[in-house]
This record gives structure tokens, sequence and C-alpha cells, in this order.
């Protein structure tokens, strides 16, 4: 009933702040499924004017805003919505928008191979109209000879198995419509190449382009028309999709050659506690399910919220903002994000609003619950414990929450959950005598846990760390495969974002990607084969049923060892000689994004991007000022006392730029301050040995302003300052493009490989 209050408190404020002239311009008629053309015309590029350009949608201004999106965005192209009037082009996602990017790909693909016939896939989730968006794209794709592949109906798959069959269909890449773990009014569109890997920044920038000629032919000519095929056109297939199962059985087989190896699968049929699966938003469930049926482990789980829900069913959402005003506010579905009460105390805003305290009443202490996110990428672990184990816990650096009076639950970080995860499979490999058939190595980014590296070493395990973002971990993963291909007999070397050679060994195998913001994936131990032989270590998206597999597996051996997830922590960073045990994130944002007047919310994003990117390039400055030798490691510290005085930086012991942010090395933790590359956020991350010291850094260093002090001015020219954001993106470029993956993808017979 509290969420019913709360969407409806949504939908009033989103119809109260929508102009009638938005209201009554349907431009295109998304409900009309007959073929379509679409005029666009000069009036459409410039703002609307009721007297001089009743027509005008200002497009101009979109794109503008669209490329700056696509030239950093980590995951998409993402941005709010108008949830009730999708046309709405003063929302950057919009429908407009997605029929304009979606012809341009088009375009940009069919000049790419010209006459070959083009297959992709699309795909969603719940999120507010993505089912017209899917429509629509596939509608568009249709009008220009690409053949689209979807599920019946168009209903809703993961992220993962869109990228899953993308490369093992060869396909020429798909679409898929989310805002991942995002507040429910956001949505994006996330790109997906032939690898089934997020389009790089350069790849974005190819479609916008395409964008920017049709706008100067309808300055031009006046206008510009755009075909849209009728919804059921034979080149939108969703029979093809029925026939291989919608891919699961595809999904099975490569998951039974991993982590649903016999050995987990019989771990997991042996648990007596049943695990729980939180399925926000209700989308994992139509296929997580059925693999689990597959794999004759289903009745080993119960799962919450298996109805689809493009509200969350009110998780995360609340009637007042951090500050205690009045307003519909949602702190996204991250189950790891931490409030501040209004008496200065923590809390967990989206646990508290899963309504465990009543909904776990019944299960044990030990039960293993497992959150997942709308497009089921992301994993957060939690556990019941008793409440005298709570000082234990803040020893170890487990954050909980109360249940009742005699119970807690346990919510680990994915630093924290993946640590247990990792070490667990590498024990099942050695135990298997697999261990030594290969080197050993991990991807992961600059923020995650500092005890991953500790770990790794002392498993004489290398570490590759990227910018954060899959696609990162992805292209690390393309650089070795090459390799492999090219020189099978010599020893794999990448460079990583640190700039060093990371020597992988001959023939390697990734056992671990992932990223401390819930996404991981296991590395496989028999190359992965496309059905036009294309070969992969690993795909390309993280995927929280391969997470949810392995990580049940463990919770089956630990329950039969007597022990919890939290002791089992304690064990590995004990028995690993790990001393940074802790970790945290302080997230910092500059605006409520759930602020339904878009004028509002525009001008918001805006003033907090400036404050965003000042803070970011008061620190960002320094780095590529030290790297190129014009200040001196002791000139950084210098300015940092001067500029916080109550902070010791007499061990730091280093500065990096790292592809999307800042990296500050001390001898006894890492601090990294990284701008968000979506939105108006600062995202303050540290690892180390004293949770308190770490998280002092973190909050006063993601908080500061950016105000340069005389003596920074006096080390660093202007000059320097003002062009430290074209230059960061220079030497983004030359690590990407560093021993780049230079195959090229082919477009295969789909006749002989997968009959259509």
């Amino acid at each position: 009933m509290i969420a019913q209050t709360l969407e409806q408190e949504l939908y009033n404020s989103v119809e109260k702040n929508t102009p009638e002239y938005i209201k009554n311009n349907k431009y295109i008629d998304i409900n009309n499924k007959e073929e379509m053309v679409f005029v666009l015309k000069k009036e459409h590029l410039k703002p609307y004017d009721a007297n001089t350009n009743p027509e005008g949608l200002n497009l101009d201004n979109w794109l503008k805003n669209y490329e700056k999106e696509a030239a950093v965005s980590t995951a998409g192209i993402r941005g709010p919505q108008n949830i009730l009037y999708p046309y709405d082009v003063r929302f950057p996602i919009n429908i407009m928008g997605i029929m304009l990017a979606t012809y341009a790909k088009a375009l940009v693909a069919k000049d790419k191979y010209k006459g070959k016939k083009l297959i992709k896939l699309a795909g969603r989730e719940v999120r507010y109209n993505s089912d017209k968006f899917l429509d629509l794209i596939a509608r568009v794709q249709a009008a220009q000879g690409i053949e689209t592949l979807t599920t019946y109906e168009r209903k809703t798959m993961p992220i993962w198995l869109a990228s899953f069959l993308c490369f093992k269909l060869d396909l020429l890449g798909g679409e898929y419509i989310t805002s991942s773990h995002g507040i429910s009014v956001k949505n994006a569109t996330k790109d997906l190449n032939s690898q089934g890997s997020q389009y790089l920044p350069e790849e974005s920038m190819e479609f916008v382009d395409k964008i920017k000629e049709i706008f100067a032919l309808v300055e031009k000519d006046g206008k510009y028309e755009i075909r849209i095929a009728k919804s059921d056109d034979e080149l939108i297939n969703e029979s093809f999709m029925e026939t291989i199962n919608n891919g699961i059985d595809l999904y099975k087989e490569y998951l039974e050659k991993g982590v649903a190896n016999k050995e987990n699968l019989d771990l997991i049929k042996g648990i007596k506690n049943k695990i729980i699966i939180e399925n926000v938003g209700g989308s994992a469930y139509n296929t997580l399910s059925k693999i689990l049926t597959a794999f004759n482990i289903t009745e080993k789980f119960d799962w919450m919220n298996i109805e689809e829900d493009p509200f969350f069913h009110g998780i995360g959402k609340y009637d007042t903002d951090p500050k205690g005003n009045k307003c519909f506010y949602d702190y996204s579905v991250d189950a790891t994000v931490l409030g501040k009460k209004q008496d200065g105390s923590s809390y967990f805003p989206v646990i508290d609003t899963l309504n465990y305290d009543k909904k776990l009443k019944e299960y044990p202490i030990g039960t293993v619950v497992l959150i997942t996110d709308p497009d089921h990428d992301r994993l957060t672990v939690c556990q019941i414990e008793d409440k005298k184990s709570i000082d234990f816990l803040d020893k170890t650096g487990i954050s909980y929450s109360e249940l009742d009076n005699d119970r807690i639950l346990c919510i680990y970080t994915a630093n924290q959950s993946f640590l247990l995860i990792m070490d667990f499979w590498a024990k099942q490999l050695k135990a298997s005598g697999q261990w030594n058939n290969h080197p050993r190595f991990m991807i992961k980014t600059t923020a995650s846990a500092k005890s991953w590296d500790e770990w790794a070493k002392y498993n004489n395990i290398k570490v590759v760390n990227v910018p954060v973002g899959f696609k990162e971990i992805a292209n690390i993963m393309k650089k070795v495969e090459m390799q492999l291909i090219n020189n099978p007999e010599k020893d794999v070397i990448v460079t990583d974002v640190f700039g060093y050679e990371v020597n992988l060994g001959k023939n390697p195998r990734m056992i671990f990607g992932g990223e401390e913001s819930g996404g991981m994936i296991i590395g496989s131990e028999e190359l992965i084969k496309s059905k036009a032989g294309r070969i992969a270590i690993a795909m390309r998206e993280k995927s929280a049923s391969e997470a949810i597999i392995v990580a049940s597996a463990l919770a089956a051996k630990l329950e039969a060892e007597g022990k919890t997830l939290s002791v089992a922590l304690d064990e590995i960073f004990n028995s690993n000689e790990i001393i940074a045990k802790y970790d945290m994130r302080e997230d910092i944002a500059y605006y409520n994004e759930s602020e339904p007047d878009i004028v509002k919310l525009t001008q918001a994003k805006k003033d907090g991007e400036a404050l965003r990117t000042k803070n970011d390039l008061f620190y960002l400055t320094m780095a590529l000022a030290e790297f190129d030798g014009k200040i001196t490691l002791d000139n950084v510290k210098s300015i940092l006392k001067s500029t916080f005085p109550t902070l010791n930086f007499d061990n730091l012991i280093d500065i990096k730029f790292v592809g999307d942010g800042t990296f500050l090395k001390f001898t006894d933790k890492f601090i990294e301050i990284r701008p968000s590359g979506t939105d108006a956020k600062t995202k303050a991350y540290g690892a180390g040995s004293n949770k308190d010291d770490i998280s002092k850094f973190a909050k006063i260093l993601g908080n500061y302003s950016g105000d340069l002090n005389e003596e920074y001015l006096a080390l660093i020219s202007k000059d320097y300052y003002n062009n430290a954001k074209d230059k960061s993106m220079e030497e983004y470029l030359k690590f990407t493009n560093k021993d780049a993956d230079t195959r090229i993808f082919e477009v295969p017979n789909y006749k002989e490989t997968i009959g259509i």
C-alpha cells in the first residue's frame, strides 16, 4: 500500500509538471502498429515557442547533451525520462532520441557491412516504457533491412543473456534497454557490439556523428524522412528465440563447463536452509527460475518479488529526501547504499524498504539472501546472524541492519562477497586438479578492494587493473584473446591502467573479473566458442545468474562446515595475510535525481556537474602534472597538506590518473576520487587497514569543493588546469588502444551457423 501511494505521488508530480503542449504533441504515435514515415523537420531542431515555433523539439540541444554522455558513459547512455509521456524531448531519454540513435546505428552498420545480412538482438528489463522503446527499435531496424531477434511477445530478459547471445550467435550486436540499478525514472539504451560488450566511447561517437550528418541535411533541405516498419514486420523475429528456448539451453551448457559443475550443484542440492533470491523489479525471475529448474535445484530457493514492476515494488523509495524535506525521493535499488538519519546515524535506506523485519521472520539464523537488480547483472550477498556476533562483525568490517531483538542481517559489500567467491572458486579448481593447467589472472577495476590484489599476490595470481565499467574488463579480455590466437606459444602481456606491463604467462585463464559495484564473471577453463568459431576467455557482461550459482555453492559448503560468511571472510583475511581488510564508498550526489520538474532537474544537474567537475579537476590536474614532471610527489603532498590540514599525507607514495578518476596510493590504503560518467555525482572509494581512517579520507576528499589555494596556483598554471580534461581523455585513449583487439567482425552465413 505504501508503494502504491508513493507511485501515485510520482505520477501526480509528473502529470503536474508536464506542460500541455508536451502532452498534445505526439509527433510519433507509438500505439500505431502499422508502417509509418516520420518527417524530421528543421523546426524540430529548434526550441519550442507557442507562437513562432509550435513544432519545436529543441533537438539540437538534445544532441549536444547526448553527445556529452556518449563520450564518457560507463554503462550505456543513461538519463531520466518522462514516465507518463515518453515523447517528452525535454528529458534525455525519449521516443525521438531512441528513434534517431537506432536509425543512425543502422546506417553506420549498413555502411560497414554493405550487402550483408545483418542480425541484431533487442532486449529489455522492466523499466517504464521499455516495451515501447524495444518495439520502436525493432521497427526502425526492420525498416533498414536489419533483422531483430526478440523474445516471444518481446518479454523481459537479463542483460547478460543478451550479451551472451550476441557473442554466441555471432550477431552484429544488440540493443538492451536498462538503467541497471539506477532510479526508477531513469532509462538507457545499452549498446552491445558483436562481442556482446558495451560500446566504447569511440563506437558510440560513430552513430552520434551520423545523427549530426542527418541534422545537417535537415538544415539544408528542410526535412528528412525516417521509415518505421509495422510492428509485426517479418524482420522482427520472435520465433527463433523460441526454438533455442530463449537462449537458456545455450547458457546452461556454458554454465556446466564453469560454475555449475557437478561439485557445485551437489553442494547446492545438499543445503538445508533455503536460499532467498530477492528479485528487485521482478524481471530476473523469468530467466533464472528456468535455469534453476534445468539444474534440478529450484526447490533450494525461495523467491521474493517475482511479479514485474517498473516501480520496483517501492524498493528504495521515500516521501522525504535525505535532509528531511517532503518530496518523492529514490535511493535507487543498490542495497549497499548508506544513508544518514537526521540524528547522524547511518542506515541502509534500500534494505529498510525491503521489509525484511517481517519477510525474514520465519527464516533461521544462517539464511543467505541474494539480491539482484532489475537487469539481473549485479549481486548483493546478505546473511542472517545472531546479534551476539556484532562485536566480531565490527572488527571484521562487515555492516549489518537490525531485524529484531535477537537477529541482524549482515550486508556484504561486493568487495567482501566477491573475495569469498574467488577464494572458493580457486579452492574448487585446486581440489579438482585443474589449478595448475594454466597460469591464473584477474581483471578488476581500480576502485575495487585492495584485499583482492593482496589475495591474488598471495595465490600467485596476476592482476590487471582497469577503469570503472565492465566494458573496460571486456576490453582486456579481448586483448588477451587476440594474443592467444596470434601467438599461442608466447607469454600474454597486457598493460594495465596504472601503466604496468603484466605478464600473464602462456595460455592463461581468467579466474575472476569484477568490480566493487556488484558485477562479476568467472573465466572459463575451456575457451568459449561461438557458432562461427570465435573464441572468448569469458563472457563480456557481468551475470548475477552465474554469481548466484557460485555464491549458493559457497553458502552450501559453509553451512555444511557450520560456518557463517563472516567467519569465512575473516579466515581468508588471516590465511592470505591480507592487511587491507576494510573498504568503503562515499557517494556524493549534487542534486535530487527524482525531481519531477525537468526545468529544475536540468538546472540542478548542470549546477551539480560543475561542482563534480571542479572536485575532479583538483585531483586530476595534480596527477597529470606529476606524471608530466611539472610537479613532484612532494609538491602534491604539500598541496594536499595545506588544503586538508586534518589529514596525514606523509605516507602517500603515488598519485595516478586511472582512466576515469584519480588514485592516491598510500603505504596502508588507497583513496580514489572519481566523477560519475553518467550523472552529477562524485564517488570516493577507499580500502585499507583502518576503517575509520579510510572513511575520514573518503568523506573529506570526496566532498571537497575543488577550490585551488595559492600554493596550487603557484605550482600549476591555470592553462594546464583548464586543459586537464582534454589531456585525460588522450591518456585514456592511449590505454584503451594499446595492443587493442584488431580482429574484425565478419558477418557469418547465418543459414549455416544458426539456421536463419
